[in-house]
């Protein structure tokens, strides 16, 4: 006899909802020459990082602090503003699924965009919610039509992307802010700010950690080269920031992630060389795709959408062509969105590898 599984997660399906490149690796045998589809940075840490993790190295037979108090300090003086505003977890999607955890029963509602970062509806259906997605308008989140779904339906919580992923679009602050202004109170607006770091001036709304039903949540994982080792923070109210103490992983925040965050925080130089790196990235794979016909949607972020001319299922073929060529890339799939592929800003080798295999997956994608 096996344990019996609820109901619920007996409805759910047995996915990992993104494909790493390892398995694709696997699956084709063929090595990526370019890993420019899971918007890492290839350009990784602060040498600061290196060292700091060697030197802790020998303590990682201990616990982290169950507190992450001075992770939790740094970023709080780092953003100027009380220590109690700010939780810390296992990267934006760790703060997610606490956030779904927190608010979520079932039945609840969670609006987000059609085609918008997945994981966040990951999490609420696994605690019984229900997602209504509002459609992209071009290749912008629909602020007012998202406002509008979530006093319709009386929404539990409204996520959103800025600057956006898949897209890499984004809204100024005053947007934003209108935005928050038009969401119910009743209703938590959920700020995803992973690419923060790579946005222009004027993009972050002022920190307002008074407000009860806005929380904001970053990473590491981008600008700061620190995907795999799991840091995310969130900012917001006292009182919703005390309540992740109710349900997070106490030790989920290893020794070693701690002391790795701790010094790329501090390393502000390394950070302006790495989103100086992303900006011209940018700027050469929009080149890229001009050179092969092909226009690119403006980004804000470590990676750029790339319209391949045709529909979602060309796009597709152009992807599987890349990866038979040693180029690891990802796209949208939702409707609207799917004509296109998503480069991540890789190192200039990657990207030379991105430029020379282009024109022959087009070339296999056409014929």
């Amino acid at each position: 006899m096996r344990p019996i599984l609820t109901p619920l997660a007996q409805s759910l399906p047995s996915t990992v909802p993104f494909t790493g490149p390892e398995a694709l690796e696997r699956r084709t045998g063929v090595p990526f020459r370019a890993r420019v589809g899971a918007n890492e940075s290839g350009f990784g840490p602060s040498p600061k990082v290196i060292e700091a993790i060697a030197a802790a190295a020998d303590g990682v037979w201990r616990y982290g602090d169950p507190e992450i108090h001075d992770l939790k300090a740094a970023l709080a003086a780092h953003l100027g503003v009380p220590t109690t505003n700010v939780a810390v977890g296992e990267g934006i999607d760790g703060l997610h699924g606490l956030i779904a955890r927190l608010i979520t029963k079932p039945g609840d509602v969670a609006v987000t965009s059609l085609g918008a970062y997945p994981t966040f509806n990951y999490h609420v259906a696994g605690f019984g919610g229900r997602i209504v997605a509002v459609p992209y308008s071009g290749h912008h989140e629909d602020l007012e039509a998202l406002a509008e779904a979530a006093r319709r339906e009386r929404a539990k919580v409204i996520y959103l992307s800025n600057p956006d992923n898949p897209m890499g679009t984004w809204w100024g602050a005053g947007e934003i802010e209108r935005f928050i202004a038009a969401v119910p109170d009743e209703t938590l607006i959920l700020l995803d700010e992973a690419y923060c770091e790579t946005a222009p001036p004027g993009t972050l709304p002022t920190l307002d950690v008074s407000r009860p039903n806005l929380v904001r949540t970053r990473t590491f994982s981008k600008a700061y080269g620190l995907a795999g080792m799991r840091v995310g923070y969130s900012v917001g109210e006292a009182g919703f920031i005390t309540a992740f103490d109710k349900v997070r992983n106490h030790f989920g925040v290893t020794r070693l992630s701690q002391v790795a965050a701790m010094a790329a925080l501090g390393d502000q130089d390394w950070l302006a060389y790495v989103v100086a790196q992303v900006a011209a990235g940018r700027e050469r794979i929009y080149a890229i795709a001009t050179a092969n016909g092909l226009t690119a949607v403006r980004s804000a972020t470590n990676f750029v959408a790339v319209d391949c001319g045709r529909d979602g299922d060309f796009a597709l073929r152009v992807l599987k062509a890349l990866e038979a060529r040693g180029v690891f890339v990802r796209k949208p799939m939702a409707p609207g969105l799917d004509r296109h592929i998503r480069i991540s800003v890789g190192r200039p080798e990657e990207l030379d590898v991105v430029a020379a295999e282009l024109p022959g997956a087009l070339r296999d994608a056409a014929g």
